[in-house]
């Protein structure tokens, strides 16, 4: 398709995708090859950040050709710049030359220790060669730094679920709770954890955070699920008496109900697998209410 696309046009396309921080790396190395590279010198001082663009996308494609032809001509326009380094370590990463992407970001550090980018590749090449303990290690050093790095806090937590450690992980949710209070998908996530941990205590969060996150987006189905399961459990375990049974009772048939509505919004074709969720969510409601 971009063949078709006239160098005005892929230029503002480029532009836009840079701005607006869209990731379409196939079609940036298209537009590349089949538009602007043959006329980039119509691009003046924009050049050299589509360059930049271009590089990073042809990673992500594996055209270590059009990666490496990038890095060139900026390293000749910029020499010895951060930005260029930058570039070149991930270059390394993406061919998984961890050990030279490694040296890349130890030379940026030298330079710039505050660097949050290099510091973050350096997480990055610890995971990519399954060093969790030391990415983890390394991540938390970050965050002593750059406390307010959500992306970097809800890594952090991944990197903990991944170990198992539910703990540390809802630690990690429980701060990006704080500075995020109206973010669904933060309560369903530290519902599931505390889910995950069992026992009634946790259990009762689940419930509570996955009731927020309802209420936060009403569309959101995994966390209606999660609504529906953590209050089930309770009905069944709590041990604060038949008052408690019933207000949870009540808790699983609202999400249950909604949970029903949401699949039969949906597509005709999903009606069969729309039934059976129905029959099952009715079969589990009425061992819950006969218990």
């Amino acid at each position: 398709m971009a063949h078709q696309v006239g160098f005005d046009e892929a230029r503002t396309t480029m532009k836009k995708y840079r701005e607006d921080q869209i990731r379409d790396s196939d079609l940036i190395v298209s537009l590349w090859e089949d538009v602007v590279a043959d006329k980039c010198n119509r691009l003046g001082d924009e050049l050299w950040l589509v360059y930049e663009q271009v590089c990073t996308s042809a990673l992500d494609c594996q055209r270590f050709d059009i990666a490496e032809d990038c890095i060139a001509s900026l390293d000749i326009k910029f020499p010895k710049s951060i930005r260029v380094r930058r570039l070149q370590g991930m270059f390394h990463e993406a061919k998984e030359e961890f050990s030279e992407a490694e040296e890349e970001y130890k030379s940026i550090l030298e330079k710039d220790e505050t660097n949050m980018y290099a510091r973050k590749r350096q997480v990055a090449t610890l995971k990519a060669r399954n060093k969790i303990a030391e990415a983890i290690q390394k991540l938390n050093e970050y965050l002593k730094s750059f406390m307010t790095d959500y992306e970097a806090w809800n890594e952090l937590c991944d990197l903990y679920l991944s170990q198992h450690d539910y703990s540390n992980a809802a630690f990690c949710l429980e701060e990006l709770l704080m500075s995020n209070p109206h973010n669904h998908l933060f309560h369903q996530k530290y519902a599931e954890i505390r889910y995950t941990q069992g026992g009634n205590d946790n259990m009762e969060l689940a419930r509570s955070y996955f009731a927020q996150a309802v209420k936060l987006n009403p569309n959101n189905l995994r966390a209606l699920n999660g609504l529906f399961l953590s209050a089930s459990n309770l009905a069944v375990t709590s041990s604060k008496g038949g008052k408690d049974k019933q207000l949870n009772l009540k808790y699983a048939t609202w999400a249950a109900e909604q949970i029903q509505i949401k699949y039969q919004t949906q597509q005709p074709e999903a009606q069969f697998k729309d039934t059976k969720i129905q029959e099952c969510l009715e079969k589990h409601l009425d061992s819950l209410q006969s218990a």
